[in-house]
């Protein structure tokens, strides 16, 4: 008597033509962009372990699965991030060797956009663009109403009218620090660099104490206690004069130039004090460029850019990115990812309690 053999139904190929399954992909995708290990120094620890598996093989895995699983929900996330009313936008360089017209030595840039405080859906965007130009945020905002928190980069300042842009604290105060560390140790406690870092550590002070307050009640108390020492920040700066190319000069010169925006904040409760959200949210990204230096191609970067969105955004909304980029796609294999039902199901906020982070 034979015992019959049935052979399974072969599963459906993450990326037609290979064998890449969703597990080795997002291990793939979690060991460079959360880990920073770079795509060769995985093949040697493939290869040391007995898995003859290239970097080139590993680089065309991830991009795929960026460009036919990733991609399609990044969207969806930006149209997302579009109706928000609260945002925060910075920026950083990224070197890209094979730019078409340009030579591997060019200053490429990563953009990076997020929501704020004021939401328990938080989304994380980066965007990679050849340059630094303020068409490139003018583009990418396309239809936003709102707020924009920024540091004091000009390109922002030429945003739609509809954008009211949000300046930084944490830059005004920086710069004053710097003043007060560039005199001599007996100066330091003393003088004008002292006193403009004072009162702005008297702001930071006074949004600290307000910080578990609603934001409407947070709006009230900050016209009541710290608009009064912004109108006396302002009156001293307009009395202080210092050599323009000083520490000193160039901290009065950026609280004056940037004082139409620094105030901004006043004007709702869920705004900021700063833009740290959104540097703390590129931070990741600039580690990681120490470890791989550099993107070969536009779409190489681009590919770097969407699966760094999926990363952060997860963390984010606490997650785990390996269980959830693995879960993305198991899911999405095989649906029709142009279908916007699909795609709404694939959201991080609708990602099962496997994929949270422990």
């Amino acid at each position: 008597m034979e015992t019959p053999v049935a052979a399974a139904a072969r599963e459906k190929s993450v990326i037609a033509g290979s064998f890449a399954t969703p597990q080795a992909i997002a291990h793939i995708m979690t060991q460079k962009f959360v880990m920073g290990s770079p795509l060769y120094r995985q093949e040697q620890e493939l290869h040391r372990q007995g898995i003859q598996l290239s970097r080139q093989t590993m680089s065309n895995w991830i991009l795929r699965a960026a460009e036919e699983y990733l991609a399609p929900v990044y969207e969806q996330l930006h149209r997302e991030l579009l109706g928000r009313e609260v945002l925060h936008a910075d920026e950083t360089t990224l070197q890209v060797l094979r730019e078409p017209g340009r030579a591997p030595q060019s200053e490429s840039y990563m953009w990076l956009y997020r929501t704020g405080a004021d939401t328990d859906r938080p989304i994380v965007l980066y965007e990679y663009q050849p340059g630094r130009g303020a068409k490139h945020p003018k583009a990418f905002l396309a239809g936003f109403r709102g707020y924009l928190h920024t540091d004091g980069y000009a390109g922002y300042h030429s945003l739609p009218e509809e954008i009211t842009v949000v300046g930084c604290w944490a830059h005004a105060r920086r710069k004053f620090d710097e003043a007060v560390k560039s005199l001599p140790k007996g100066k330091a406690k003393s003088g004008s660099a002292a006193q403009g870092l004072a009162y702005c550590s008297k702001l930071f002070e006074l949004e600290q104490s307000l910080s578990d307050l609603s934001p409407q009640e947070r709006y009230l108390q900050r016209l009541e206690q710290e608009k009064p020492v912004l109108d006396a920040f302002l009156a001293w700066a307009n009395t202080r004069t210092a050599a323009p190319k000083s520490a000193l000069g160039k901290a009065l010169t950026y609280l004056k130039e940037q004082w139409p925006y620094l105030v901004n904040y006043l004007r709702d409760g869920r705004l900021e004090i700063s833009n740290n959200r959104a540097e703390r949210s590129i931070k990741p990204f600039v580690i990681d460029r120490k470890n791989f230096l550099f993107a070969n191609t536009p779409k190489g970067a681009t590919g770097s850019a969407v699966i760094f969105s999926m990363i952060q955004t997860a963390l984010e909304n606490q997650l785990d990115p390996y269980r959830y980029l693995t879960w993305l796609l198991q899911t999405a294999c095989g649906l029709d990812m142009a279908d916007p039902a699909v795609i709404q199901k694939l959201l991080p906020w609708q990602a099962p309690d496997i994929c949270k982070a422990k």
